[in-house]
């Protein structure tokens, strides 16, 4: 036995595929709709209520009228009648007596009665009132007299029904140009309110189709346009990123291009010299070409390893753990003492400081510091290392050197990117390693900075948050 497939995916589908703007519009319509029907329903009870009370009382009222008025003589088998007989006007009006039967005016319709208009007549019930519905008639009865007799008066409804038909008519006019009012509005506030939202979709789609990372203009100063002022914060900074890109590209570059032109010119000069008839280079030459050769590779391997340790400051910083920044600091003097190819001194001076972050690129920065300032001390200088707090929830990390310092017209650039000064040009190095100790440093929430040192050389050194 098989059975018949479930259209419930189906309506999700097709509910998903409704634009946002038609969902505002049907649920406006929708809201006004039911409000509406609520309204009219309730307005249509209490209209039809107060009809009917009024009915009833006006029935009451002529029906105590009527027992009230003077008999009159004779007439259907009656020694007397009451007057209202003769004035009925609008309404039936009759005699009920308790056996059934029922007295009315020559050439009148009688009013319909039931049984509860008998016991009324028995003296059992004091008033009926009800509604005959295959005449549509609203019909009271009250006691006439002692002897056993009811008045019983029947109205019309129809002028009733009349009214609450146009009433209704009146509702429904009103609920559907209600509904419709709705639907217009709420289309409207849906297309002024989403257009920003629409804007934002566009430039999504542009963006991912062209690449254009233009900012989208901003009108209002509600949450759709903070969410569009976010999103063109969010452009700017891809678009930063990008531009740090192509700069890093570039530059990188210019700065590979060198050494390798350096190399193919030394390769091509080894190469040509094992040619027949090729004058021969001397072992002198020779030397010198290799040393000059692995220079370059030395040159190339820091260069790719700064760009390397670059791009890995750029992600996005993952782990964060408790980090001593005295042993860190440690850590990287050892390597710069390993490392140093001058006989310098190192004076250091520590305090004890901790704080959250990544112990391999805060010491991979101190060791950039350590190593710059050894690059530029004289054989037998002092580079002068501490670390201490400065009583603001901080602590700094300061490397000085004895060197010749720096200029005033680099000292605003020496953290960018493969800057070299004039003096430094002549030196090997990459020209990113301060630029790693900016990064390194803005990553853990600190900044780097760079002045003269009393010992008439370079002051560097980093700032970090944290804590002793």
């Amino acid at each position: 036995m098989t059975s018949a497939p479930s259209d419930g995916p189906a309506t999700t589908g097709r509910f998903q595929r409704v634009s946002l703007r038609a969902r505002v519009t049907l649920l406006a319509a929708f809201c006004v709709a039911g409000v509406v029907a609520v309204v009219s329903l309730g307005a249509y009870m209490t209209v039809s209520q107060n009809l009917y009370t009024q009915l009833d009382e006006t029935l009451r009222q002529r029906v105590t009228d009527a027992i009230q008025t003077p008999s009159v003589q004779g007439g259907q088998d009656l020694q007397s009648f009451p007057g209202a007989f003769l004035v009925a006007g609008d309404i039936r009006i009759g005699l009920l007596d308790e056996s059934g039967q029922i007295y009315y005016a020559k050439g009148a319709t009688p009013p319909p009665t039931n049984g509860n208009d008998l016991k009324v007549a028995k003296g059992e019930l004091g008033e009926n009132i009800w509604t005959d519905d295959r005449t549509g008639f609203r019909v009271i009865s009250k006691p006439y007299s002692d002897d056993g007799q009811a008045m019983v008066i029947a109205q019309s409804m129809k002028p009733l029904r009349a009214t609450l038909g146009k009433l209704n008519v009146v509702l429904f006019v009103i609920s559907g140009l209600g509904v419709l009012v709705a639907a217009l509005a709420g289309t409207a506030v849906a297309r002024t309110g989403l257009r920003p939202v629409q804007r934002l979709s566009e430039a999504t789609e542009r963006v991912a189709m062209t690449g254009d990372l233009r900012p989208i203009p901003v009108t209002g100063d509600d949450e759709l346009a903070r969410l569009t002022q976010r999103f063109n914060a969010m452009l700017g900074a891809v678009a930063e990123s990008q531009e740090r890109q192509r700069r890093l590209v570039a530059d990188a570059g210019h700065e590979l291009r060198t050494p390798l032109t350096s190399m193919r010119t030394n390769l091509e000069l080894l190469l040509a010299s094992e040619r027949p008839d090729s004058p021969t280079l001397s072992d002198v030459d020779k030397a010198e070409i290799n040393d000059d050769v692995r220079a370059q590779l030395d040159e190339l391997t820091t260069l790719i390893g700064d760009l390397v340790e670059l791009a890995r400051e750029d992600a996005p910083q993952v782990v964060q753990e408790p980090v001593d920044l005295v042993e860190v600091v440690e850590r990287a003097l050892d390597r710069a003492r390993r490392r140093a190819v001058t006989h310098v001194t190192f004076d250091v001076r520590l305090q004890s400081w901790s704080l959250l972050g990544d112990s391999s690129s805060l010491e991979r920065a101190v060791l950039n510091l350590l190593d710059n300032a050894v690059k530029f001390s004289p054989d037998d200088g002092v580079v002068r290392l501490e670390l201490r707090q400065i009583g603001d929830g901080s602590a700094v990390v300061e490397v000085a050197d004895s060197g010749p310092g720096i200029g005033d017209a680099d000292l605003p650039h020496v953290f960018e990117r493969f800057y070299r000064s004039s003096e430094a040009r002549t030196l090997p190095g990459s020209g990113l390693g301060l630029a790693i100790v900016k990064q390194a440093a803005e990553r853990h929430g600190g900044m780097a900075y760079v002045g003269r040192a009393v010992e008439g050389g370079a002051l560097f050194g980093i700032r970090l948050p944290g804590r002793p």
